[in-house]
């Protein structure tokens, strides 16, 4: 057994894999302890992975003294100098004794991507905030005679240069909370017109290809009147910063990858489900694994430890409920309310619900988007996402490039906005998850049974959780979501 930790800087988590490459546990830290992006690992965590073998070795995400000379450059003194966190004192912590080796950052998200993904070989595209010192990275893939995947690294940028942090930065600067409220601004672009034309004045960014240089540091955020007497609303700024961002890595995958390659896409910036959507035009096949960011580093360093390919079967990973999947309570609840909480079975590995641990509602309904709302307690602007029976894709939303997305990867023009208002946002588009025969097959029943009552082929997903908390894991959660809001939660 190897188990892959990662924890120290944003959304701890642990994955537990075996010596024929059955991934038996992965599982955010947030879950367990209530605190969202929870950095720190935690002892019931580590129990439920544990919980499936005792592991025999344990790997660990970054050369941690790498990155102590970068937080020395950047005068992180404190930081740099804290020896308590070495991950030798806080793996011991939650008394595991087995041996430690430590991969580098970007290179465990390289291996969390191909080592899961459907390609032999492949082009890999890194894009995080920071690494120990990379902040984007490129790699050569493959697996050599004996099953080894082997990676060449072809290039690389360094800190303080970050499109991360560059788009953490905008974040912060429109009052949202940077590593964590990304997604926020990616729903608000929408909304705004971006202002490429004065991008080098008012952005403090230069691309020249795929080269990105900041004028100044942008760890830090912007100062707060940078955008003073520019006339642009929060929109328009977070429209630049998503159409800056899309630039760069649309440019990344044009120079390092082409319509004849295949590409992995990984790091925290791989969650940028609109860029995705253009990305995926310019290649031949792409792979994202469901959670590209730290957390999902915990797999990528127990893969690099494995040394072969992983018996990827869908990230249904974590903490387990138990039980069947509750398809005529869920189903019940949509006719008579057409709002439904459903927690069972096992957690999603990754930031987004896939059916586990959601709020689902009819998507045909006016009223709604602002009924998830108001239970939510979240901004209007947002937009919501839809899970669809795959066959039911193409004849609903637009599909250029005849792929599924089970994941919720990428974004797609909504043929019918019309019919189902609740899940299209401001320009037309839904992040869609396809539900195939070979996916969850509660998840899988759920829809047909839903289609077979209605003649829709698809529901309203949004994730199960408490505002300001991260998704629902147990029972107990469960029942704190339902008398905080009074929706029925199916397990």
């Amino acid at each position: 057994m190897i188990l892959g930790l990662s924890a120290g800087f944003h959304d701890a988590g642990a994955t537990l894999i075996d010596n024929q490459g059955n991934i038996l546990f992965a599982g955010h830290a947030e879950r367990y302890s209530g605190i969202k992006n929870d950095p720190n690992l935690n002892d019931a965590l580590i129990e439920d992975a544990c919980s499936y073998g005792e592991p025999k070795h344990i790997a660990w995400y970054e050369r941690h003294w790498l990155k102590r000379t970068r937080q020395l450059y950047s005068g992180e003194w404190r930081k740099a100098l804290d020896f308590s966190t070495t991950p030798q004192r806080i793996i011991r912590k939650h008394n595991l004794w087995a041996p430690i080796t430590s991969y580098g950052h970007h290179q465990c998200h390289a291996a969390a991507g191909f080592q899961t993904s459907p390609f032999d070989s492949a082009k890999v595209i890194v894009v995080d905030a920071i690494g120990e010192w990379d902040t984007v990275s490129v790699w050569n893939a493959w697996y050599d005679d004996l099953g080894h995947p082997q990676y060449d690294k072809l290039w690389s940028q360094q800190y303080p240069h970050s499109v991360g942090l560059y788009y953490s930065a905008i974040t912060k600067y429109v009052g949202l909370k940077p590593m964590e409220d990304e997604y926020i601004l990616m729903g608000m672009a929408a909304y705004g017109k971006p202002y490429l034309t004065a991008y080098e004045e008012n952005l403090k960014l230069w691309n020249s290809d795929v080269d990105v240089e900041m004028a100044d540091n942008l760890h830090a955020g912007l100062d707060e009147e940078y955008f003073a007497g520019t006339g642009l609303t929060e929109y328009d700024i977070a429209a630049g910063a998503q159409a800056v961002t899309e630039q760069i890595l649309c440019n990344l995958a044009s120079k390092w990858c082409g319509m004849g390659e295949n590409l992995v896409l990984m790091g925290g910036v791989a969650l940028n489900c609109v860029a995705n959507a253009k990305i995926r035009k310019q290649v031949r096949d792409m792979w994202i694994m469901p959670n590209p960011g730290d957390c999902g580093s915990s797999l990528g360093a127990a893969a690099l430890h494995y040394g072969k390919k992983l018996d990827w079967q869908g990230p249904y990973l974590g903490h387990d409920m138990k039980g069947q999947y509750p398809v005529d309570a869920i189903i019940g609840e949509l006719m008579s309310n057409k709002i439904a909480g459903v927690a069972t079975g096992r957690a999603e590995f990754g930031p987004r619900a896939l059916g586990t641990r959601s709020l689902l509602a009819d998507p045909r309904g006016a009223d709604i988007k602002d009924r998830v709302n108001a239970i939510k307690r979240r901004q209007e602007f947002r937009p919501f996402a839809p899970m669809v029976l795959e066959e039911h894709f193409t004849e609903n939303f637009s599909n250029l490039t005849n792929d599924t997305n089970p994941y919720m990867q990428s974004t797609y023009i909504c043929k019918k906005p019309e019919l189902y208002p609740a899940i299209v946002h401001k320009d037309g588009t839904s992040r869609v998850q396809t539900v195939g025969k070979n996916d969850h097959p509660g998840v899988r029943a759920l829809l047909e049974k839903w289609y077979f009552m209605t003649g829709c082929p698809m529901l309203l997903n949004t994730s199960l959780n408490i505002k300001g908390e991260p998704m629902v894991n147990n029972r107990s959660d469960a029942d704190r979501f339902e008398q905080r809001y009074g929706v029925k939660v199916c397990s």
